[in-house]
């Protein structure tokens, strides 16, 4: 990726968020990851064709909920005049007429909240690809073959999530999975199931169901933690294998 990147300009990143504390998150997630530079965070939606207009970013972070209007509003504005900017959504929203709203509107990808530092890297490092494939076919003006349609589409490891998915044994779902993956993966030591559960946003036993899974996939090692108090509890931590 080093080699590819040398001689590009970054991606140009807007968050539109008007909650200041998580587009400050999203901004830390973002420029962490090579090839991304945020160039501005609009928190109030007065803010926002002001930005659009100045900055002229190449991808937007959107979220759904505001005051005073609805993300997917700007997301169809976006649609209408600054047609070269993408726009992935980061949000709460659960609703399928809003998922499906978004979907039609062109959104890159649809991330709910609480986001994981994995899943923003994955769809930043699938946008990544499929932006600067589709400027180097502008340069070169060529024609796109079907391959190349069927990979910016498909993106990197989307192939192998939907195989994984149709193999997943019932009350196991990819999208918690995942997330219960990424936050173990991102913990400093291991982590109980209703700490897992916090982190998540699932309870308690949903998160011990899905840890255990893990466990006899041999994706995450369980041990017993013994405290001063009370029972050993198990606690849960990347596999060594």
């Amino acid at each position: 990726m080093e080699n590819e990147m040398e001689g590009r300009f970054p991606i140009q990143v807007l968050i539109i968020e008007d909650d200041e504390r998580i587009a400050e998150i999203n901004r830390r997630f973002v420029e962490k990851i090579e090839g991304f530079s945020v160039i501005g965070m609009a928190t109030d939606e007065t803010q926002v064709v002001e930005m659009l207009q100045v900055l002229e970013p190449d991808l937007v972070l959107l979220d759904i909920y505001f005051p005073e209007t609805n993300g997917l509003e700007i997301l169809r504005m976006i649609g209408q005049e600054f047609r070269q900017t993408d726009v992935i959504m980061i949000t709460a929203a659960k609703e399928v007429d809003a998922v499906r709203e978004a979907i039609r509107g062109g959104v890159f990808d649809y991330i709910m909240k609480p986001v994981l530092f994995n899943r923003m890297r994955e769809t930043l490092l699938r946008y990544q690809t499929f932006y600067h494939t589709i400027r180097q076919l502008r340069r070169k003006n060529a024609h796109i073959s079907q391959d190349e349609i069927d990979r910016l589409l498909q993106g990197p490891g989307k192939k192998e999530a939907q195989v994984v998915g149709v193999s997943l044994p019932k009350g196991i779902d990819k999208l918690t999975l995942d997330k219960i993956i990424g936050a173990i993966a991102e913990a400093d030591a291991p982590l109980t199931a209703e700490q897992t559960a916090k982190l998540v946003g699932v309870s308690r036993s949903t998160a011990r169901r899905y840890l255990e899974h893990l466990v006899v996939e041999n994706k995450l090692r369980a041990d017993l933690s013994y405290g001063d108090v009370g029972r050993p509890e198990r606690v849960y931590r990347k596999s060594i294998n």
